[in-house]
């Protein structure tokens, strides 16, 4: 299998259990924080649902100027709102790697903030920690907010406690 298809596999996957997390986030709550020097929950949300475009941002160009950004986030007040982000970012991502070479993914890319360089590395490497782990890390942030709000936990990568607790309730009704 290519670099690039067992990305796109990956992706897909992760997606998918990204979607389920996305879904329970209560919206209503998007100011909500667990503590002082976190995050609020709709910006968490919402980073979580747009982290999938740094797939296609580290593959279109050669480096980010922090220094030059206008960034502003999309913070999303609705799930379907929530939903449609990542799905855009998603599909952008999935379309830029099937576009990729082989090559493609050994070519430098840099981080910097105007002069100064934050690091320089090799797109799929890139790909791997800043886009891939980067999305997983805050996912697994975003789980801890929704237990803390006592939301249920959808399972990522088998059945959650909140999975096996709807069955054997639903099983014994």
């Amino acid at each position: 299998m290519s670099h690039k298809k067992a990305l796109i596999a990956e992706l897909q996957m992760e997606a998918a259990a990204t979607k389920k997390m996305l879904a329970n986030v209560p919206t209503d709550k998007n100011d909500w924080k667990p503590h002082a020097k976190s995050m609020k929950l709709g910006n968490l949300a919402s980073h979580v649902a747009e982290l999938p475009g740094w797939i296609t941002m580290t593959m279109v160009a050669d480096e980010l100027d922090l220094s030059k950004m206008d960034y502003k986030p999309l913070i999303a007040t609705s799930t379907e709102e929530l939903l449609a982000n990542l799905d855009n970012h998603v599909n952008k991502a999935i379309e830029t790697l099937e576009n990729a070479n082989e090559e493609d993914f050994d070519k430098m890319w840099t981080l910097r903030n105007g002069e100064h360089v934050i690091f320089t590395m090799p797109k799929k490497v890139v790909l791997r920690s800043m886009a891939y782990s980067h999305h997983y890390h805050h996912r697994g942030q975003l789980s801890v907010y929704l237990r803390l709000l006592d939301v249920p936990v959808p399972g990522m990568y088998g059945p959650s406690a909140d999975d096996v607790a709807a069955r054997t309730q639903a099983a014994s009704n």
